[in-house]
C-alpha cells in the first residue's frame, strides 16, 4: 500500500498540470472537473505500466487517488478568500 501512495504522489502534479490544460482549453468542462480529474488520473495510472511493476488495479487506484488529490488541491486554493488589504 505504501508504494501505491508514493506512486499516487508522483502522479498528482502531472494530473494537476493536465487538468489545468484541459480547463483552459475546454472551459465547458469546468463543472465536471472532479470527475474528469479522477478519469485522467486513472488513465495516467494505467498508462504508466513501463515505470512500475504494479498490477493494473493498483495503478488504477493510484491514478484515481492522484486525480482526486488534484481536484481537492485545486478546489481548496481556488475558493480561498484573500485577506483584505489594510
Amino acid at each position: 500500500m505504501y508504494q501505491v501512495l508514493v506512486f499516487s504522489t508522483i502522479l498528482a502534479p502531472i494530473v494537476t498540470a493536465l487538468m489545468e490544460l484541459l480547463k483552459r482549453s475546454l472551459p465547458r468542462l469546468k463543472p465536471y472537473h472532479a470527475l474528469l480529474s479522477l478519469f485522467v488520473g486513472a488513465v495516467l495510472g494505467a498508462a504508466a505500466y513501463p515505470f512500475t511493476d504494479f498490477e493494473l488495479t493498483a495503478r488504477l487506484w493510484a491514478g484515481g487517488l492522484a486525480g482526486l488529490a488534484s481536484a481537492g488541491l485545486y478546489n481548496s486554493f481556488s475558493s480561498r478568500k484573500h485577506p483584505p488589504d489594510k
